[in-house]
């Protein structure tokens, strides 16, 4: 390779150092061009200098790509005028943006050109007071570039965990998030609530992000600028955290009831911790046994088992993804329609623009076997069909740790054959899962 300083005028050494300071976070040569780059970086390298400031900063950058391999995506733009604009020695983290959180903090997190999706999950988990995504959980969502209201998935090495894991050890932080997670649920039609239920959590988020509902002033002077304020904060109240469907269509007066019904079950709360109130919150939550489920909109091609639901070719369902298999619910009331066990998926991902699931019908003999197709938006296809693939990996995983934990000390059969059944996944608790809504506590 030659010296940048040899270079023509005509491409400045200092773009030949931007330019390598780019290509090396994102793919290496091959032998021996690559032990030439080696070479010159070693020779180049001398902090005191500019030119050697980004020999070192692309000696840890090629140090990085050889640990984490090369990178699919291309560089972002972001990325291209951070390295045009300032040295990138001088960070070690060069880059960084924020991450905004479900109740309206951000968090900024900084990486390199290197950084995968898990490393930059666990600094930022690291930095908030959450535990690292294999056992919390969460994962990251981007827009869509092209500005369509389209989330993506950035996938980590392991996606997700059952639920029974993501509970234990959950941190304050993470309980927040997952309370702020669920209202965005329930405000979206995405959760059900009856009326009395979505206003009573409405109240504890109130009393979470506010605290004490404050009573109007008694004294005349004070009587009507006080009761404008606290009408003022019912109603952003209504609008943040009540389910829209609720609220859409009603007259003034009956905001004004709504505001009412709220204040008093607020004031009920006062004196009430946050800990407390996001306990309670997500106590009452977790008994919809569909909780921690990502539920994705689909539009059914094939009818097949689904006859119990009139013309439902032309109605849209929820597919509920969860750590016992795929659950069809109705798009309204969420009734559960059918589950599909892991076990008895024979297939499944993306057929041409449509979302395909085969099954195994163990209990017909007429068909054995039964394809079933949906209509979903073609991002929604790959996340949730990366989505099931994680979960039956954690199935098999739960499965042979159990086997090895069993081998290592060497328990009775009967033993034996208890620790199995309690570690693997149950599909037989569907049958008798409720399907009506949680009640509050």
């Amino acid at each position: 390779m030659p010296d940048p300083a040899s270079l023509s005028t005509a491409v400045h050494p200092h773009k030949a150092w931007q330019l390598l300071a780019l290509c090396v976070g994102l793919f290496l040569p091959q032998h021996p061009f690559l032990w030439l780059i080696k070479l010159h970086l070693k020779k180049n390298a001398d902090p005191r200098t500019e030119f050697g400031k980004y020999a070192i900063y692309c000696q840890r950058c090629l140090e990085r790509t050889q640990r984490n391999g090369d990178r699919e995506a291309r560089p972002s733009r972001m990325e291209i005028l951070s390295t045009l604009l300032r040295n990138p020695y001088h960070h070690s983290l060069p880059f960084s943006i924020p991450v905004h959180f479900m109740n309206g903090i951000y968090q900024v997190v900084g990486f390199d050109a290197s950084t995968t999706v898990e490393e930059f999950l666990n600094t930022l988990n690291q930095d908030t007071g959450m535990r690292k995504p294999t056992e919390s959980g969460f994962a990251l969502f981007t827009d869509d570039p092209s500005g369509k209201d389209v989330e993506h998935c950035l996938q980590g090495n392991i996606k997700e965990r059952l639920g029974a894991v993501q509970i234990r050890g959950e941190t304050e932080r993470e309980k927040m998030l997952l309370m702020y997670q669920t209202n965005d649920q329930i405000i979206n039609g995405l959760f059900p609530v009856n009326k009395d239920l979505a206003l009573e959590l409405a109240a504890l988020l109130a009393q979470v992000e506010i605290g004490d509902f404050e009573r109007p002033f008694s004294t005349p002077a004070g009587q009507i600028s006080s009761q404008s304020k606290s009408n003022q904060t019912l109603k952003q109240v209504i609008d943040k955290f009540y389910p829209k469907r609720y609220r859409d269509g009603c007259s003034e007066e009956q905001l004004r009831q709504l505001c009412q019904r709220l204040s008093t079950k607020w004031m009920a709360l006062r004196g009430h911790s946050s800990v407390d109130c996001v306990r309670i919150y997500l106590a009452v939550a977790r008994k919809w046994p569909f909780f921690g489920a990502k539920l994705f909109e689909a539009k059914p091609l094939t009818v097949s088992t689904l006859e119990i639901v009139d013309s439902l070719e032309s109605t849209l369902i929820w597919l509920a993804v969860y750590e016992d298999g795929i659950h069809l619910l109705e798009y309204t009331s969420m009734r559960l329609i059918a589950t599909y066990l892991y076990k008895n998926l024979m297939t499944f991902g993306g057929y041409q623009d449509d979302f395909m699931l085969v099954v195994n019908n163990v209990h017909t003999q007429e068909k054995p076997t039964e394809k079933l197709l949906f209509t979903m938006a073609k991002p929604k296809i790959l996340e949730i069909t990366l989505l099931i693939a994680s979960y039956i990996n954690n199935c098999h995983l739960q499965k042979g740790s159990a086997h090895n934990l069993s081998a290592s000390v060497s328990p009775s059969p009967q033993a034996g054959r208890q620790k199995s059944k309690d570690t693997r996944c149950h599909p037989v608790l569907l049958k008798n899962r409720p399907t009506k809504g949680p009640t509050l506590l």
